[in-house]
């Protein structure tokens, strides 16, 4: 029996692994941390459940990553519908709110940039067809002769509408004279592609703006709750999966990836290693035995987005009533995104006791954030130019926030911020960079080969990306190429 190994228990690595287990491996998963998710768990802090990063989870609509998923292994995910995904508050006072409902959408949009119509018909169609090629094996980009067919079997007649747009941006087909207009379509697309219309590569671009109308659900307990199904999945039909065992490094021998050793001496041969980490953590892990493409990969690339995160327990008493769950405030459209002139806002549903005691909210604020200055600021002599950054931060997210929700700032209870450095930490990601790499060609896409047999990369940084959707197709990508080389 093949012996599969995951490193890090994300949620493209644990698709990986119930896949493979299902197929006939054994699999172990060795997870660093004390519960399973990575950026899409869900910690507990002085009776509050947080999600760490990922607060809404799309691709649970019919033929989806999450319901193919769950349709292959069997399960129930823990999850409810949420209609409006979030609500969008733009620079000038006007909302414009990301209805799950195509029809209520419609007529949403049009009532606030009426003149964008004929750029939503084109959207639409283009992410028909994305969605509708995810919904096969689509091993993009191709790394094996054997991705060649499953291409080829994946496409149809109505793929090739896609053709004309395949070198173009979102920018090029979007009329962006309308600044407001354009500042709405940057901040929806910098948290589903990790950049703006100027580069966001069109199709893949349109299938993000249409993920709210692609089974956005709220999930029971926390986004972590995603992960912990399958964990519990994975223990139930005979895996393994082991916390508190960060792996320090793979053993490559005659050019193939052959064990793991972790920081607490456990080490383990394997048959397969798939490795949930981003490939600069799986540069360190190989040590010497880098090959020279992945070494020169991680020294040009430069780093991803961070995340700048303020997690916060309310009195619901102080919050106004009925208020939507989640909302993005877009602060000054002349000035760049993120740095918390961009701001995503999540709150726990009302009366949920799971994620903060009877009478209180769980929220997450977030923003994009470069990642280097906080790096450099944690190594500085003085600890206070870095605490001074983190509450000139957290007051940028509070203020970004009494916008959307009225007298927040009265409610909150409890306050913990995050930065870089703490997702570095908690979460052993290099610099803390989280959500992937910006979508702006699908010819430079990366794939999950790792440059050594019986190695893969899976997660936010193999195509398509981010989010739990984006890194379930990952994962599913990976198991079938495992099981191919077998």
């Amino acid at each position: 029996m093949a012996h599969s190994l995951i490193i890090g228990a994300g949620i493209g690595g644990l698709t990986t692994a119930a896949l493979l287990l299902q197929a006939g491996h054994r699999v172990t998963v060795l997870e660093a941390h004390v519960y399973p998710g990575g950026c899409a768990g869900t910690f507990f802090h002085k009776g509050f459940r947080f999600d760490a990063g990922a607060t809404l989870a799309g691709g649970f609509a019919p033929g989806g990553p999450h319901a193919r998923l769950a349709d292959l292994l069997e399960l129930t995910w823990p999850v409810s519908p949420v209609d409006p995904a979030w609500v969008v508050h733009l620079p000038d006072g006007r909302t414009l709110t990301q209805w799950a409902d195509p029809a209520h959408w419609r007529a949403e949009r049009q009532a606030v940039f009426p003149q964008a119509e004929s750029f939503w018909r084109t959207q639409e169609k283009l992410a028909a067809i994305a969605w509708d090629v995810s919904s096969r094996p689509f091993p993009w980009p191709p790394q094996s002769v054997t991705d060649i067919p499953t291409l080829a079997r994946a496409m149809r007649p109505q793929t090739a509408l896609a053709l004309p747009h395949l070198w173009r941006t979102i920018g090029q087909i979007a009329p962006l004279e309308d600044p407001l207009f354009r500042a709405f379509l940057d901040a929806q697309l910098l948290i589903s592609a990790q950049t703006t219309s100027q580069d966001a590569h069109a199709l893949y671009g349109s299938a993000a703006l249409d993920l709210p109308r692609r089974g956005v659900n709220h999930v029971q307990g926390g986004m972590g709750a995603l992960a912990e199904t399958l964990v519990v999945w994975i223990r139930q039909h005979g895996g393994e999966v082991h916390f508190r065992q960060q792996v320090a490094q793979i053993t490559v021998e005659k050019g193939r990836a052959t064990a793991v050793t972790t920081r607490k001496g456990l080490h383990l041969a394997a048959d397969h290693i798939i490795a949930n980490v981003t490939p600069w953590a799986l540069r360190h892990l190989l040590a010497e035995a880098a090959p020279p493409a992945l070494a020169q990969e991680t020294q040009n690339l430069p780093p991803t987005w961070g995340a700048f995160t303020l997690y916060l327990g309310l009195d619901e008493r102080y919050l106004p009533p009925g208020i939507v769950t989640h909302h993005q405030v877009i602060v000054d459209h002349t000035r760049p995104l993120g740095e918390g002139n961009s701001v995503f806002i999540s709150l726990s549903e009302p009366g949920d006791t799971s994620r903060a005691p009877e009478g209180m909210r769980a929220a997450t604020l977030s923003t994009h954030t470069a990642v280097t200055p906080w790096q450099q600021l944690r190594q500085a002599d003085s600890p206070a130019p870095y605490c001074e950054r983190r509450e000139e931060y957290m007051n940028r997210l509070l203020v970004a926030a009494e916008r959307a929700i009225p007298g927040i700032r009265r409610a909150v209870r409890l306050s913990l911020p995050g930065t870089p450095v703490t997702f570095a930490f908690y979460t052993r990601r290099p610099l803390g960079m989280v959500g992937g790499f910006p979508q702006t060609s699908l010819f430079q896409a990366r794939g999950p080969a790792a440059g050594i047999p019986h190695l893969w990369l899976v997660g936010d940084s193999i195509f398509p990306g981010q989010s739990t959707a984006g890194v379930t197709l990952g994962g599913m990508r990976v198991a079938t190429a495992v099981l191919q080389s077998a």
